[in-house]
């Protein structure tokens, strides 16, 4: 096959996998964070390259120690560990998750420790230029992108449950694919209910002027896109 050829032990293939796994993360994490979810560009790169930074220092082991098997049985250990210490800075606040990028960088930061631990050092180093680049050049990819999404993230504060179906009847009638709804009751008296939402506006319509016809509904005290 064509890709075996990328199998194979050199420093060519081994820029070739990290720049592949920097595109494809970038892409994934660019298509999530179009639709506004969980995961963006910068977390899907950072795992994508630590993932690819794991099976490099695997074929390193089996080319150093070809007749030792139990090698990467203490690198298994520290990588799976270092998940649950990286699930530690991820807080959830609202509806919004908070500190992935932060919890892949700890997760990578790990593999490329056990590279350079086991003598692999020119990987580490090449793969840790790819990851700082990505994580400080992906934003503005991602700016110019997002410009042209017709996805929507807004928060939007009814005064009581007639105005949240209201809203729902809505954005079906405007044939707008909701991706999620969801719904907050009031804690106190006097409070709103708050409705968090994400969907694609219909064509041929601008995301200000769409906000402004939803914040004109009866019922809607506020419309903020988030």
């Amino acid at each position: 096959m064509f890709t075996d050829r990328f199998s194979e032990w050199s420093w060519i293939n081994i820029l070739i996998r990290i720049v592949i796994s920097a595109v494809i993360g970038m892409i994934i994490g660019i298509d999530r964070g179009v639709k506004r979810r969980g995961g963006g560009a910068r977390t899907t790169i950072t795992v994508c390259l630590g993932a690819t930074m794991v099976m490099l220092m695997e074929q390193y082991l089996e080319e150093l120690y070809p007749e030792r098997f139990d090698i990467s049985r203490i690198a298994a250990q520290v990588i799976s560990g270092v998940g649950f210490l990286g699930a530690g800075s991820i807080l959830i606040s609202g509806h919004q998750i908070k500190g992935l990028t932060s919890a892949a960088s700890i997760w990578t930061c790990a593999c490329v420790g056990l590279a350079v631990g086991i003598g692999f050092i020119d990987g580490a180093v090449i793969l840790t230029v790819f990851w700082l680049a990505s994580v400080h050049l992906v934003p503005y990819v991602e700016d110019r992108i997002y410009k042209y999404t017709r996805y929507m993230t807004i928060l939007i504060e009814v005064e009581n449950g007639k105005a949240i179906t209201q809203v729902s009847k809505q954005l079906k009638e405007d044939h707008c694919f909701v991706d999620t709804f969801y719904v907050d009751k009031p804690k106190a008296k006097g409070q709103h209910f708050q409705i968090v939402t994400t969907f694609q506006i219909p064509r041929g319509k601008k995301k200000e002027e769409y906000l402004n016809s939803l914040q004109s509904l009866k019922g809607v005290e506020s419309a903020d896109e988030i």
